[in-house]
């Protein structure tokens, strides 16, 4: 027997084979700077990362870029973004991809504006709340990690050989969202179901 219940998520969901059209004013709303973070370059090959730059430009949006983002991504690359954040007064971070790189942008996200550490490990640890974030615009490119619609980031740190969970992560309260079901389709058989067994 299902259990009554009340949800309320503050996530902005656009879905939709022609929504990409939207980004570029989801995006310039909070700023003009974008810090765009993404894998391994899938987005290069399939045409996605164009079809962003062009919203980009259309929209008066300059881009910097955090690329190579790993499965279950290491703290040091959290602590890159969130240095290129801080250097380059960014103002929103565009994540493009599955759940590594939404997590991997909500703690650059949270890192950036962390007082007193250049660390995201030392807020892992410590479990110490993110109390505010840059602002996140996801497009997202696989289905089923649940990241883009909650508060939380798992962060791997290889040197430890931990992988832990930061909760709680203001910045991704006002997430918005974009899903290309299209995309999916031309995904590696394999993708799918590594998300299915994580």
């Amino acid at each position: 027997m299902i259990e009554d219940f009340v949800f309320q998520n503050t996530t902005k969901v656009y879905f939709g084979r022609e929504q990409m059209q939207h980004l570029g004013e989801e995006v310039s709303q909070y700023g003009r700077k974008v810090l765009m973070v993404y894998g391994g370059g899938s987005i290069k090959r399939n045409g996605l990362y164009d079809r962003i730059m062009k919203e980009m430009e259309k929209s008066g949006v300059s881009v910097l870029e955090l690329a190579g983002v790993e499965p279950n991504p290491r703290h040091t690359t959290v602590n890159r973004g969130a240095k290129l954040c801080r250097e380059e007064n960014v103002d929103v971070i565009l994540a493009v991809g599955g759940g590594s790189t939404i997590d991997c942008s909500k703690g650059i996200s949270g890192l950036s504006m962390a007082e007193g550490t250049d660390d995201i490990w030392e807020l892992v640890e410590n479990g110490t709340p993110c109390k505010n974030g840059i602002p996140i615009v996801v497009v997202l490119t696989m289905a089923a990690t649940g990241s883009e619609m909650d508060s939380g980031a798992v962060i791997s740190n290889m040197e430890k050989n931990k992988k832990e969970a930061l909760l709680d992560l203001p910045c991704s309260q006002g997430l918005y969202l974009k899903i290309r079901p299209i995309r999916l389709r031309f995904l590696p058989t394999r993708q799918p179901a590594v998300v299915l067994i994580s």
